[in-house]
């Protein structure tokens, strides 16, 4: 049996081909977002034949590259380079490709991080002629997130943008060297991501305070410690980061975001605008370039990169309508 049939295996149903079950459009992509690619097709489509007489231009934008990272200069961000949008900025700009029928307000920074602890490598039966890389590790990341979370509480902000989660210092994944079960680890690393920018410079202060004061680190255990001084040893953490993707905080004053709450709540019947902690670059990088970014979509957050992937039909056709009542009432300004 081939990976791919495995995959097949723990699905209901043929994801690569559209099926219809009731409402439920399923497969690969209908939420995450082909489906918004003939919502938006449709939509163009009905102005195309009924020609309505508009004071403005609607222009729809089709991009590859979503998450500008594995083919830059190919996406839109090329298109703001070559200055192919800069009349877009006379008008709201609204990003399809969100979830539930609500306007997306913002969405969480994140900064990759790793943390890597060396101790030394010794043989677990003489457990006090060793500094334990991974004690270190799991009470250096304890100390780091305690001091985290304290000296980052949850903003007032968070209420109105309808976070559903405050900012996180959190780890997610964990990797050493490898060994015998009978070795005490010379050295690991902890990697994961924080979501608030700007917060490298107080991240690594406190791995600096941590290094000066690694005696008074809690250890496991009579032999456990961080310092060997006869031989003139101390345990240690580096920390590094990768590349940063900036959050993203739309402009809750601007006529863009006005007209998409009023026509949410005629078509859906309430409006309820909130905020995820995932990252959308292009967004941002957009939102510096001067346009007025507005975001919103009508696939189904629950099916959002998961393997039974599906959106309803109603839900589109909402999404159309509410695009429709849009345009209606940027032509009456």
């Amino acid at each position: 049996m081939t990976n791919s049939n495995i995959n097949f295996y723990f699905m209901e149903f043929d994801p690569f081909s559209l099926t219809i079950d009731g409402d439920k459009l399923r497969g690969r992509g209908t939420t995450d977002c082909l489906g918004h690619v003939a919502l938006v097709t449709e939509l163009m489509k009905r102005l195309g034949e009924t020609k309505p007489a508009l004071k403005s231009s609607v222009v729809a934008v089709f991009i590859a590259s979503e998450e500008n990272s594995s083919i830059p200069g190919v996406g839109v961000d090329m298109l703001v380079k070559d200055k192919l949008l800069d009349k877009l900025k006379f008008g709201p700009l609204f990003w399809i490709d969100t979830a539930d029928k609500q306007p997306c307000i913002g969405t969480g920074g994140s900064i990759p991080w790793k943390l890597h602890f060396t101790g030394k490598l010794f043989h677990s039966g003489l457990a006090h002629k060793a500094i334990n890389a991974m004690e270190l590790g799991m009470e250096g990341l304890k100390e780091i997130q305690d001091r985290f979370y304290r000296d980052y509480p949850p903003h007032p902000q968070e209420k109105v943008y309808g976070f559903a989660t405050p900012s996180t210092m959190k780890p997610t994944q964990w990797s050493y060297p490898g060994g015998g079960i009978n070795q005490i680890p010379g050295e690991c690393t902890v990697s994961g991501d924080v979501s608030i920018n700007e917060v490298m410079t107080k991240l690594q202060e406190y791995v600096d305070d941590i290094n000066s004061n690694i005696e008074k680190l809690a250890t496991r255990g009579p032999v456990s410690k961080y310092v060997l001084p006869d031989e003139n040893l101390r345990g240690r953490l580096t920390i590094s980061f990768d590349e940063a993707s900036a959050g993203v905080a739309c402009n809750l004053d601007s006529r863009g975001f006005h007209v998409l709450c009023k026509a949410t709540e005629e078509v859906v019947g309430h409006v309820k605008p909130y905020s995820i902690t995932g990252t959308l670059p292009l967004i941002r990088d957009l939102q510096d370039e001067g346009f007025d970014v507005q975001t919103s979509g009508y696939g189904l957050m629950a099916t959002y990169h998961a393997k039974n992937e599906y959106c309803l039909l109603t839900d589109m056709c909402q999404g159309f309508d509410v695009f429709v009542r849009i345009i209606s009432q940027l032509e009456q300004d």
